[in-house]
């Protein structure tokens, strides 16, 4: 497997940086907080990356996407995460495109992938019910009710819930809490009646919602893939999201990487160049080895969604790159905001907003310590 990009893919690595540092530079995250824009990124930069393409870059063809694959999707997400952009990208184009891609029928991806790709349709998934990321714990039900069902519950940390039009919703059709079997993704328009949804300010300004469903009525045509046999499916697209969450996590730990060794080149202190004490240069040496680690794994699980790997063998690459670059980011934010020294505590600097950063996305979809965990269990440890 080569740990390199193509001809194509660093075209497109160069293009998206170039877009990403003029259009959606970390100022703009800034001021979407500081705004308190409700939907927490600019609309008008959203429509700029629907109409580069890149709503539908893993999209096939025949549902109006470029088919480019998740590699292409990756280099995107990395130089996005350099400069911490607000965008739907992760819960639309990530998370709701693998949903619809993996568990729609072809008529559900022939009706709404068309309108995913032209922006017309942004998706947001919700799974989480607790603090810690445990799909198997899921306790929203979704009850029998005439010729549909009836959903019941409440979720937690629904990324962009309060911009998008639809939900996919785990929902538990049969079974205890605790178990895989008995779970089922549903389809739900976010204006049902029934659904509350109210929106958090996350400590790295990303836009997260808990959602409450009451009685709400979702005709079983709107059910993905099979009624209490989600939980292979939602592996599958748990296990992209771990990997392609952790190429934005690449983006940030490296610009942390080479913000903080521009800022120990310059430094004076008591007449001397932090950047001359051996002891900062050992740990630079340190951090741009685990970043490259990093980055090789980011590749490797990109690579893996392409080649078709699904199952208990994405699972363990997702797991491996998710705990490996959690760890990396963490470590890069930390030292980044401890090299900086006091200023680096401020909110003018903005070194601290790659550090919230990194401790909200190491829970997203499952922390270090959860992948480590299922890494092992995946195993047979």
């Amino acid at each position: 497997m080569p740990l390199i990009l193509n001809e194509d893919q660093t075209l497109l690595k160069d293009s998206a940086k170039d877009f990403f540092t003029k259009s959606m530079p970390v100022k703009q995250l800034r001021q979407i907080r500081d705004d308190e824009v409700a939907v927490g990124y600019s609309t008008d930069s959203w429509k700029e990356i629907v109409d580069l393409g890149w709503s539908g870059i893993t999209v096939e063809e025949e549902f109006g996407g470029l088919e480019f694959g998740y590699l292409g999707l990756g280099v995107i997400l990395e130089e996005g995460g350099r400069t911490l952009a607000a965008s739907p990208l992760f819960s639309t184009c990530v998370l709701g495109a693998a949903a619809l891609t993996i568990a729609g029928s072809k008529e559900q991806k022939s009706e709404l992938l068309p309108l995913l790709v032209q922006g017309e349709l942004k998706l947001s998934l919700a799974i989480e019910e607790g603090a810690a990321h445990a799909p198997q714990r899921t306790r929203t039900t979704a009850t029998k009710s005439g010729d549909g069902f009836s959903i019941n519950g409440t979720k937690t940390f629904v990324l962009d819930a309060s911009s998008a039009n639809k939900m996919i919703v785990v929902a538990r059709t049969s079974g205890e809490a605790g178990s895989t079997a008995g779970l089922t993704l549903f389809l739900v328009d976010a204006d049902t009646a029934g659904i509350s949804i109210t929106s958090k300010k996350m400590a790295d300004s990303r836009n997260a919602c808990t959602v409450n469903f009451d009685n709400v009525a979702v005709p079983a045509a709107n059910v993905l893939g099979q009624v209490d046999g989600a939980a292979s499916d939602l592996q599958d697209i748990l296990s992209i999201g771990q990997i392609c969450i952790s190429a934005d996590m690449l983006g940030s730990a490296r610009e942390v990487f080479e913000r903080t060794v521009e800022y120990i080149k310059m430094r004076e202190q008591f007449d001397t160049i932090l950047g001359t004490k051996q002891a900062l240069q050992h740990r630079a040496a340190q951090l741009y080895t685990e970043i490259e680690l990093a980055k090789s794994v980011v590749i490797a699980g990109l690579t893996a969604i392409d080649e078709g790997q699904r199952g208990d063998a994405l699972a363990k690459v997702a797991s491996l790159t998710k705990s490996k670059v959690g760890e990396t980011f963490t470590l890069s934010s930390s030292e980044g905001v401890q090299t900086h020294g006091g200023i680096g505590m401020t909110d003018d600097e903005e070194i601290g907003f790659f550090l919230k950063r990194a401790r909200t996305t190491e829970h997203t979809l499952g922390d270090v310590r959860y992948h480590q965990n299922r890494y092992g269990d995946l195993l047979g440890l």
